[in-house]
């Protein structure tokens, strides 16, 4: 196996493919990088068992000035042939394998030499023949995974919470997480109903790696499914989750219906209050920050509390409130996420009672996305 490729083509897709490899892997061979070199181009993979990606970098793309020599493959240790490809002195590099899986990698004068692994060894990427796909342009999936993947719980006493549960009805796509304190939910209504049903719990971590494979300027992603996998493609690139394996709690009971006090705000004058706020709760620690809203002088504060260093308090101005005045504490990082999660947008708060959950809507579309979050008790 022998080719010459651009380096900076070759590291764009290394880059990527990387996302997937470990170095804690139980599995000795996933430590590397599986290279293929074939008549299509040049096909890298790389995998924990739990994430796999998959890209093929083109041999008739001229951009990718890749020239193959001879076909085969090889594994590489990932991370001592990453560092030598990015240190590499020219703009190509050529790789050749020689007898006993050594492989010898030039560029310009430099010229490294290191052991690699028979293919063969390497585990195979699960077969997904699934023909129902849904299509999703690239910032509306990387947006919905944003907004939900903040609340997946990183406790792994409940394993399933720490994934998003999607759901797939007719024409609409349903992803939801929770870690008990907070929920996310986003709806997606497709263009056209969907030939299959999806109920399906993908972890956090995966969807988190996938977001990040998603650039401003990728085509669509699709989604098929099997029995314990997820596989996404994205142009060349194939991205392969494990599924969670249980049942994932009926969170639609959760979000209150009624409330009693209503607030619109701008999402960012908020933001920015409460991250001022948190300056001081972050040094106490019970970490909560406090809301006041009177609907009769249409005046909301926030307080910030830390009995080592001090307190803060902020007056802001809703764009709107209405029914009952209202004392509720929260934490601020919580909060600081969901709002994170509106961008620059105004946003409607409603509360039905000091101790129960609020929830935080868009005011445009609010029928499509919702945040909610559990109060904390202070009394």
């Amino acid at each position: 196996m022998k080719f010459t490729i651009n380096r900076a083509a070759f590291i764009k897709e290394l880059n990527n493919v990387q996302r997937a490899i470990s170095s804690k892997t139980t599995i000795p061979i996933l430590t590397g990088l599986k290279l293929v070199a074939d008549d299509a181009g040049l096909t890298l993979t790389g995998s924990d068992a739990d994430i796999s990606i998959e890209t093929l970098i083109h041999a008739d793309n001229p951009d990718n000035q890749l020239a193959i020599a001879s076909t085969g493959a090889i594994v590489l240790p990932a991370r001592f042939f990453s560092d030598i490809v990015k240190r590499l002195p020219e703009d190509t590099l050529t790789l050749d394998v020689t007898e006993g899986f050594q492989t010898e990698i030039t560029s310009g004068s430099a010229s490294f030499t290191i052991n690699g692994l028979d293919a063969n060894n390497y585990p195979h990427l699960p077969e997904i023949d699934a023909t129902d796909a849904v299509s999703l342009s690239g910032n509306v999936f990387r947006e919905l995974i944003n907004q939900t993947v903040i609340a997946v719980s990183n406790q792994e006493s409940r394993p399933i919470l720490t994934g998003v549960h999607f759901t797939l009805v007719d024409d609409q796509l349903l992803a939801v997480a929770t870690d008990s304190h907070r929920l996310s939910q986003r709806k997606i209504n497709l263009p056209q109903a969907a030939s299959a049903m999806y109920d399906v719990i993908i972890p956090g971590k995966s969807l988190t790696e996938l977001s990040r494979m998603i650039g401003d300027d990728n085509p669509d992603v699709e989604m098929r499914l099997s029995e314990n996998q997820v596989l996404f493609t994205i142009g060349d690139r194939y991205f392969y989750s494990r599924l969670l394996e249980g049942n994932y709690p009926d969170t639609s009971r959760l979000i209150p219906k009624e409330s009693t006090t209503s607030a619109e705000f701008d999402a960012k004058a908020l933001l920015a209050s409460i991250e001022r706020a948190s300056l001081l709760s972050h040094e106490s620690r019970n970490n909560v920050v406090k809301l006041t809203l009177d609907p009769e002088t249409d005046t909301a504060t926030i307080f910030g509390n830390s009995p080592d260093v001090g307190n803060v308090e902020e007056s802001l101005t809703p764009s709107e409130l209405t029914g009952e005045a209202l004392e509720i504490s929260f934490n601020p990082d919580y909060m600081k996420d969901a709002l994170r999660s509106f961008g620059q947008t105004a946003i409607k708060i409603a509360f039905t009672s000091p101790l129960r959950p609020f929830t935080l809507v868009p005011t445009e579309d609010s029928d499509n996305f919702v945040q909610l979050i559990t109060p904390v008790r202070t009394f």
